[in-house]
């Protein structure tokens, strides 16, 4: 079975330009990498679960934020790996501040075979982009939704 996950786009216009909120992954094995490491807030469906609903929830676990208002369905995008995002669209309110997002945790064994489990948030950070620059820093699978953003956009 495919695995399917949910996210949102959440988007800000400022003048002319168009930003999108992407966020960091958290743990030990992003804690270096920047360009092509960043997502949409995302997360697994649970089974049963409203695609939509499952993106809202996904998205205030990492960032402790409620998002609410006129979701856009853009579509569904295949990863390298073969998951399946489906994606939403949602304009933000301007000041949405991303440097108080609170996430929720997951927990590994660190360091690897260590027999030490510690507690890393899912996300570590989050920050707003241009178009051009969330090209750039998102993960490669995920790039063609900016495509669908544009299309929804115009």
């Amino acid at each position: 079975m495919v695995v399917r996950s949910a996210g949102l786009v959440i988007y800000r216009r400022l003048s002319k330009d168009i930003e999108v909120l992407l966020v960091h992954p958290g743990g030990p094995f992003w804690a270096r990498k920047d360009e092509a490491a960043w997502s949409i807030p995302k997360g697994l469906i649970e089974p049963g679960e409203d695609e939509l609903a499952a993106a809202i929830r996904e998205t205030a676990e990492e960032l402790g934020v409620a998002v609410d208002g006129r979701f856009t369905p853009l579509g569904e995008y295949r990863q390298p790996g073969g998951k399946i995002v489906v994606a939403w669209s949602i304009e933000a309110d301007p000041v949405l501040d991303v440097n108080v997002i609170q996430s929720s945790e997951f927990q590994m064994e660190w360091p690897p075979r260590s027999g030490q489990v510690k507690s890393f948030p899912e996300v570590d950070r989050a920050g707003w982009f241009s178009l051009p620059d969330a090209a750039i820093k998102l993960l490669k699978g995920q790039r063609p939704i900016l495509a669908g953003l544009l299309k929804h956009l115009e």
